[in-house]
């Protein structure tokens, strides 16, 4: 028997311009403006800044242009093809910023020169010619420090070093040498680089400090007593040592002042820190909120007056030869690339206004006061709904987008958070249950840290009756350790 399946499927398929847009739409604006400069590079037609010759091109918005209908050159390409008079009207400059007060063109408008830092790796080898060492050894030290990833660990073993370098380089040592080798990696900076694994490198950063009686007692509790140091088995140590607790303290004291990454601390030293650019400013005036959009995002473009005058020049032309038809396709490809690519930015500025907007409006007696209780629960449906758009595109705004407000320059997106009821069956926001439960944690007394079924306790005592899973949930998400882990000598 044949049985018959009739399924029907709804689907959507973006354009390649509407995929540009929503790409455009996530940009935040020190990357917009990145791909703005992209953009004109490659296409020559689009053009920034004001036209020096307004009064030439007075039509309306892409409007046809009536001047050449009495033209009588039938020659014309054969079109369905183009309708030069379109691109001839002035439309390309239109006044779209959406407040006076925006920032100007002019800001933060300056170029400011970095020295290109040694690399960790470099730093490393260059340090390296202070040693005395033959070229062999040189060549197996490189390749040691070649190993090493950006943490400043060394995670292979010297076996399998041994075996890569005799495949890879033509080096054939033996494990002997290579430990001999890698000791004098160990005595670079930053102490501890060069380790197999994190017991090894607080030991080397110990190794590498002054010799007193503190460092000689954690140097003991490392090599012999690792395991009941990490999970702070005080109590034994203690015993084990017989030490006083302030003696126990003092030792953990110079091992909590070690760096578990060497690497990254050289990282941290030579990194250009990112500067967070506000796409949005919020400030309050006579009481009330207003918005602003960050004027870097409403740069004033137009269309190249120089291919205006080429569509002119074929206009008025009587002979028109195959060459220049081919020439009038690229330009009207050129042209039709600016003109979206102006009417996308209107777009883009129009979507990140209305869309921060509608969270200021939301989030009104927040930002007003600028108190984290007055936090509304707020999902991205809530916005999009307000706004008539996609949760996605909201979801893009939201995700890559920063706000500067009185209170600080915070990220968009955490202003979104679920809603749970409290004790008199009010929704609250789980933001404000998250900041309630870091105060307690950081307020609790470290000699004996709350265990999460006594969090639990204290935040149904304040109205707030979650589970003890939702408080390890949440503990987690504001990166905070258990119980026995936060615990202090």
């Amino acid at each position: 028997m044949l049985k018959q399946f009739l399924n029907l499927k709804l689907s959507q398929k973006l354009s390649p311009q509407q995929i540009q847009l929503m790409k455009l739409i996530q940009l935040p604006t020190q990357a917009f403006e990145q791909r703005l400069k992209e953009e004109m590079v490659e296409n020559p037609a689009l053009e920034s800044g004001k036209e020096e010759d307004d009064e030439l091109y007075e039509k309306d918005e892409f409007d046809n242009n009536d001047e050449y209908d009495d033209y009588e050159g039938s020659e014309n390409i054969e079109t369905d093809e183009i309708n030069i008079d379109e691109y001839l009207s002035n439309d390309e400059t239109p006044d779209y910023k959406l407040q006076a007060n925006n920032y100007s063109d002019d800001d933060d408008d300056r170029e400011m020169p970095f020295a290109a830092p040694t690399s960790f790796h470099q730093d490393l080898i260059n340090q390296l010619n202070t040693f005395i060492l033959t070229d062999e050894q040189r060549d197996i030290a490189e390749f040691l420090v070649g190993s090493i990833d950006d943490d400043g660990y060394l995670r292979r073993s010297v076996q399998d070093i041994v075996d890569d370098m005799a495949f890879t380089q033509g080096i054939y040592t033996d494990e002997k040498t290579v430990e001999k080798i890698l000791h004098f990696i160990h005595d670079l900076e930053p102490s501890g680089v060069g380790a197999r694994d994190l017991h090894e490198c607080l030991l080397l950063q110990l190794r590498h400090k002054t010799p007193t009686e503190y460092v000689d007692l954690a140097i003991n509790i490392i090599q012999n007593n690792f395991d009941a140091f990490t999970k702070k088995h005080y109590d034994k140590l203690q015993s084990t040592y017989e030490i006083s607790k302030e003696q126990l303290k003092k030792a953990i004291e110079e091992i909590e002042k070690l760096n578990p990454k060497p690497g990254g601390a050289f990282d941290s030293n030579n990194r250009t820190v990112e500067q967070i650019v506000p796409d949005f400013a919020i400030r309050i005036v006579d009481g009330e909120l207003e918005l602003t959009l960050n004027g870097r995002n409403a740069p004033t473009l137009h269309i190249s007056k120089d291919y205006k005058e080429m569509l002119q020049t074929y206009k008025v032309s009587k002979d028109k030869s195959h060459s220049q038809k081919d020439a009038v396709q690229f330009i009207k490809q050129k042209l039709d690339s600016a003109k979206w690519f102006i009417d996308a930015i209107r777009q883009r500025q129009e979507t990140l206004f209305v869309t921060m907007n509608a969270i200021m409006h939301f989030q009104q007696e927040y930002f007003l006061d600028g108190e984290e209780t007055k936090l509304k629960p707020m999902i991205l449906k809530d916005i999009a709904d307000m706004v008539g758009l996609d949760i996605s595109t909201v979801s893009r705004v939201a995700n890559s987008k920063y706000v500067d407000t009185p209170y600080g320059t915070k990220l968009i997106k955490e202003y979104f958070s679920e809603s749970m009821k409290n004790d008199q069956g009010e929704d609250v926001s789980t933001l404000e249950i998250k900041n309630i439960l870091k105060n307690i944690i950081e307020e609790e007394d470290k000699n004996k840290p709350l265990p999460d079924d006594q969090l639990a306790e204290i935040l149904k005592e304040k109205g707030y009756p979650i589970a003890r899973r939702t408080i390890a949930k949440y503990r987690d998400l504001l990166d905070i350790p258990v119980a026995r882990m936060r615990k202090k000598i």
